[in-house]
């Protein structure tokens, strides 16, 4: 069973990986770029971060930096069908005629990239999850929502 504090567990992994995954994607210039290097790096800082005052070992960090630079790549190509999608259905909706069947095919390829996201990223939190002990996982959590929540008011 399910609870509240399982899913707000995994929705606080979720915003590392979306954070690093932006990271490593963003560009000064607002656009996008993957470079696999730095990607990897800033993940295994925020993994070693998250983790600290945990008894967690490198082998560990590692291992979870891996998986979710893993995720990444092979996100990378769900993340271009996303752009991509968004541009179409940009058209569509400025096309001198607006075709409806056209718009909910764009519609249905859009939640089928979401679909397919959100397994490959509940399979990195499974597998990255699986690596730690309970004991890990708690003191990752909690260290992740502080410095999440870190100076915001509440």
């Amino acid at each position: 069973m399910t609870t509240l504090k399982t899913m707000m567990a995994a929705l606080l992994a979720g915003s590392l990986v979306a954070t690093a995954g932006g990271l490593a994607y963003a560009k000064t210039d607002g656009s996008f770029a993957f470079d696999p290097a730095q990607m990897q790096q800033r993940l295994e800082k925020r993994v070693d971060r998250a983790l600290t005052g945990t008894d967690a070992t490198a082998e560990q960090k590692k291992k979870i930096a891996d998986i979710l630079g893993a995720t990444f790549k092979d996100m990378k190509p769900l993340h271009d069908q996303r752009i991509e999608n968004r541009k179409a259905m940009a058209d569509a909706m400025q096309a001198a005629t607006i075709d409806p069947a056209k718009i909910e095919a764009l519609r249905a390829e859009r939640m089928k990239i979401a679909d397919e996201s959100s397994k490959r990223f509940t399979k990195a939190l499974t597998d990255a999850g699986n690596v730690l002990t309970a004991q890990q996982r708690q003191a990752f959590f909690k260290n992740w929502s502080e410095r999440q929540h870190h100076g915001r008011r509440g």
